[in-house]
């Protein structure tokens, strides 16, 4: 399908991110790149707003992000670049050119959401949250606020009525004896009390339980998710779709990740992995057809911010015959990650922009498992967020005529 380009006639002002694990590896990568982008000091590699067909989309600048987070870590972003520079990530030259704007950045931090240290009700530490992320836009004049999850993966809840019921929600978060919505949905919740977009980019609840959808819909609050697709999975989403395809049935696809680092250390936790395993599985299966997809996750504390990710692919060919297909990935996740994190913060600020609530399906193409969407071919994604960010990039231009802004 041809796009008559929709050119921009506007920007929707300076936008904040709110990074949830804001002094972890991704969110400080992404504060780096994004300063040294706006700096003129990098090209936006890797960023797909930067390039066609979404280039040509009315979205905020780079230089009109301003960055600011929880975390329940006391680590200085500058000295968590300094860990990434020493791991071989980032050249020093470019962390000492950006180092005042890493420290702008930190000092907009704020102590997170820790269940381990609450005192009072999980209302009570939403407000709290949502208090942060008002007052971050207030003090720096924005037109709005992205809440991106990038803490820790964590165990899925287990299924309860509280998470399914808003009302019961709301009321069950009041008692300070209950421990009712995990750590990232909590977060999400406080997202929505403050109006602000929302992207889940690990595999944990945080927006994806019914109670906070009728809440987003409430507030009228688009989101979208989850879990990123950086590296391996990104790569089935390609390669699937081509053997499907050339009439190629796929027997068995299996698959291996090595990790270190804190998401290495944090997935030994074989409830923690659950979550991550259910993610990286479901769109493969819907695309291959099989549910013979293991995966193994293992934590290689010497690998550091490196993953390894390894596949092998049986398939049936003509008269029976056999194929296999074999492929290694290796790179810094974080620097996979980094960009797609911020391609989501001026994308949900565009649909904040244009009244959108809800889930927002066309950004299935940044995750494993998409919210409001059963598509997991990748070119087909691409398509349809391309569409997408268009039709409402014109929207966006409509809804700002109708108030009379120019």
């Amino acid at each position: 399908m041809h796009l008559s380009p929709h050119q921009p006639t506007w920007n929707h002002g300076r936008t904040g991110i709110w990074f949830v694990g804001a002094r972890g590896s991704v969110a400080t990568t992404a504060t780096l790149g994004l300063a040294a982008i706006a700096s003129g000091l990098s090209a936006a590699t890797g960023c797909v707003t930067a390039q066609p067909p979404l280039d040509s989309v009315a979205l905020p600048s780079f230089a009109d992000l301003v960055v600011g987070g929880h975390d329940i870590s006391d680590t200085p972003l500058g000295k968590r670049a300094e860990m990434l520079v020493e791991a071989g990530m980032i050249p020093y030259r470019l962390l000492e050119a950006v180092r005042p704007q890493l420290d702008a950045a930190d000092a907009e931090i704020r102590p997170g959401y820790d269940p381990a240290h609450r005192t009072g009700s999980q209302a009570a530490a939403a407000e709290r949250l949502a208090a942060d992320v008002t007052a971050f836009r207030e003090r720096h004049g924005l037109a709005r606020v992205v809440v991106v999850d990038l803490a820790s993966t964590e165990p899925l809840p287990a299924p309860a009525p509280e998470l399914e019921d808003l009302d019961l929600l709301r009321a069950a978060i009041e008692d300070p004896e209950r421990e009712v919505l995990p750590a990232s949905s909590v977060m999400a919740y406080a997202a929505l009390l403050a109006g602000a977009p929302y992207a889940g980019f690990t595999p944990s609840a945080s927006m994806n339980l019914p109670a906070l959808h009728a809440l987003a819909a409430e507030r009228g609050v688009p989101f979208a998710g989850q879990d990123g697709k950086t590296g391996q999975t990104w790569l089935r989403s390609v390669l699937a779709p081509a053997l499907a395809s050339r009439g190629l049935r796929v027997l068995s696809w299996a698959g291996s990740n090595l990790l270190g680092g804190g998401d290495g250390a944090t997935l030994a936790d074989p409830h923690a992995v659950q979550s991550k395993l259910v993610s990286k599985n479901r769109g493969l299966q819907d695309l291959t057809g099989t549910t013979v997809t293991p995966l193994h996750i293992d934590n290689v504390p010497d690998l550091g911010d490196i993953k390894v990710a390894w596949d092998h692919v049986h398939v049936e060919g003509f008269l029976g015959s056999r194929l296999t297909l074999q492929t290694t990935w290796s790179a810094y996740d974080s620097m996979l990650a980094a960009p797609l994190v911020l391609d989501l913060a001026r994308l949900l600020a565009l649909a904040d922009a244009a009244g959108l609530s809800g889930a927002v399906p066309e950004m299935g193409f940044f995750f494993k498992d998409p919210w409001g969407s059963d598509v997991h071919a990748f070119a087909e994604q691409s398509r349809e967020l391309g569409v997408w960010a268009h039709r409402t990039s014109a929207q966006a231009d409509q809804a700002r005529a109708e108030v009379g802004e120019p």
